[in-house]
């Protein structure tokens, strides 16, 4: 569905984000983990076409995206959950996911979305998406409106942030409903073991390489003895 060929992303100045990832992504829950500051939201956004990378090819169902915008990818089939949601004044929810859905969604549509990511939708369907809304409340609207698109691949950037009150059970079952619906692959930026847990594939990054790509029941053991404090080495 997805690949990477020795994609690298450099900034102005020289400095080396990525560096020649090498990538294929066509499972149903792939997780992306790794210290602050490897590269990790990077690599969400090359996915996305937030940017584009230094050098390498992105692939997409075998069509070479590399150069395409947001827009163009999003037609194609790419969602994306930004690791802070962005504020919009002005526009309800039921707007945005209507926006999401591509269609006019009836109040029974959108207020399942929101009920599914824990929201009580009365309180919030007709709500203007702006300050009053906490970061834990737009991270799961913005939850709502990727399981309402439905694409074939949705990147989520640490979805579990500001959400401390409602379960990691409740966000996995989105996930798992959002699958099942689409059959499409989910992408997700975490450091947390419950979302690592569900993972088919798990993706190690650290200092803008990949240090460990596998199945979980491979990669996951790994990960937990790193946490209790042994040593994590590279592949060779």
């Amino acid at each position: 569905m997805l690949e990477f060929k020795n994609v690298s992303f450099s900034v102005p100045g020289g400095k080396d984000i990525l560096k020649n990832i090498n990538l294929e992504i066509n499972e149903r829950f792939v997780a992306i983990t790794g210290p602050n500051g490897s590269g990790k939201s990077t690599m969400a956004k090359l996915i996305a076409g937030i940017i584009q990378p230094t050098e390498g090819k992105i692939y997409f169902n075998g069509t070479d995206i590399t150069d395409m915008s947001v827009t163009e990818r999003a037609k194609m089939g790419i969602s994306y959950a930004f690791q802070q949601p962005v504020r919009f004044k002005g526009i309800t929810v039921r707007d945005l996911i209507s926006l999401a859905a591509g269609k006019d969604t009836s109040v029974s549509e959108a207020c399942s979305y929101l009920s599914e990511v824990g929201l009580c939708a009365k309180d919030y369907i007709n709500r203007e998406v702006n300050a009053s809304l906490s970061g834990g409340e737009l991270k799961r609207i913005e939850i709502a409106m990727i399981n309402a698109r439905g694409t074939a691949l949705s990147v989520f950037d640490e979805p579990e942030a500001g959400i401390d009150l409602w379960s990691f059970n409740n966000l996995i079952k989105v996930f798992e409903n959002m699958y099942e619906r689409t059959k499409g692959s989910i992408v997700i930026i975490s450091h947390q073991e419950r979302i690592l847990n569900i993972a088919d594939k798990i993706v190690v990054i650290a200092d803008g390489e990949i240090t460990e790509c596998g199945k979980r029941e491979d990669i996951f053991p790994k990960l937990i003895d790193v946490r209790a404090g042994c040593k994590f080495t590279k592949n060779t």
